[in-house]
């Protein structure tokens, strides 16, 4: 995989979770966290060790502001997202450097830590109010979809 289409799947997933939850409210979160956050997280670690940091961070900046330009109405939902995405990457990224093995055992510890850090931000920021369950079902869709498709990543050698 080229890091330019990396880059453009990471964005598209990110933009369409964000667009889905302003569409259809919080009931779809953990849908989106196994498929399209699952996919973010296994590909964060992709790009972790191809981009500069600074990359990162305007990826993650520039697809919270995609989502507002698409869907104003969406606003708090994509400012909750690039808060809850900012956060949950710098957490990722500390995990993953400190984390030894192999790049799937990296990958599915550093997205236990983003899970975890996300999974709370987002629907707290993007609702107004802490929903457990929602939290709770988030973190680990994110987290199954994440080894899942961490999985796919290193077994198709794209790693």
């Amino acid at each position: 995989m080229s890091l330019t289409i990396a880059v453009l799947i990471y964005a598209a997933a990110m933009t369409l979770a964000n667009l889905s939850v302003a569409t259809w409210g919080p009931w779809v979160s953990p849908i989106n966290a196994f498929v399209l956050i699952g996919l973010d997280l296994a590909l964060r670690d992709w790009l972790h060790v191809r981009l500069r940091a600074w990359q990162m961070g305007a990826l993650i900046l520039a697809t919270g502001a995609l989502t507002y330009i698409l869907n104003p109405a969406a606003g708090m939902i994509a400012v909750a997202s690039c808060v809850a995405f900012t956060s949950a990457a710098l957490v990722d990224w500390a995990a993953f450097a400190k984390l030894r093995g192999s790049w799937l055992f990296r990958a599915n510890g550093s997205n236990v830590a983003g899970a975890a850090v996300d999974s709370l931000i987002f629907p707290t920021l993007a609702f107004g109010v802490l929903m457990p369950h929602i939290v709770a079902l988030q973190f680990l869709a994110k987290v199954c979809g994440g080894a899942l498709w961490a999985w796919v990543l290193a077994r198709t050698r794209l790693i």
